[in-house]
């Protein structure tokens, strides 16, 4: 099989500004943006299955890419709970920096861990092994294509963000399922 993942356009919100699972619109670029991704991937290809997370600023561009979109919660960034929407330097250091240490296992309050997202991810793939599909297109956030990056190629999830992944960046998976 063949997993296409595609991360969404840049969003609509300030740098520095903590988003996760916030459902922010895309920026006034998209329609720039999303041209690249146009010509890389197949459009409405019926052999395709597309796959969203449900969060707008993927929705749009899934919806670029197929009238035929399964849209799936477990494709959805890291839950950041209390600090969604603030500012990254305005978070209290008491809370942030043993985050900071260990992301993988600690979570923000009312959020989630990222060793929880990897769990998610991994059922979501482990169900996606079951189907008859050759090629799947994925359209999500950073961190569950770190996620899905790392599961494959055995990086442990703590090196998993030395992985740049940009707006709008596309990186294809072939597995042996």
């Amino acid at each position: 099989m063949e997993i296409i993942l595609v991360r969404h356009t840049t969003p609509e919100i300030a740098k520095g500004i903590c988003y996760g699972q916030t459902d922010l619109d895309v920026a006034a670029s998209f329609e720039e943006e999303i041209k690249p991704i146009l010509q890389a991937i197949p459009i409405n290809d019926s052999s395709i299955s597309y796959y969203s997370s449900p969060l707008q600023r993927c929705v749009k561009l899934a919806k670029k890419l197929s009238n035929t979109i399964s849209y799936d919660n477990r494709l959805l960034e890291l839950n950041f709970g209390e600090w969604e929407l603030q500012a990254w330097d305005q978070i209290d250091p008491n809370v942030l920096n043993p985050w900071m240490k260990d992301f993988v296992n600690i979570a923000p309050e009312n959020g989630e861990s990222y060793a929880a997202l990897h769990k998610r991810t991994k059922a979501f793939i482990n169900d996606l092994n079951k189907t008859n599909t050759e090629k799947a297109v994925l359209v999500t956030h950073g961190g569950v294509i770190r996620s899905i990056w790392s599961y494959f190629k055995n990086i442990p999830l703590e090196k998993s963000f030395d992985i740049t992944v940009n707006y709008g960046q596309i990186i294809s998976i072939k597995t042996n399922s």
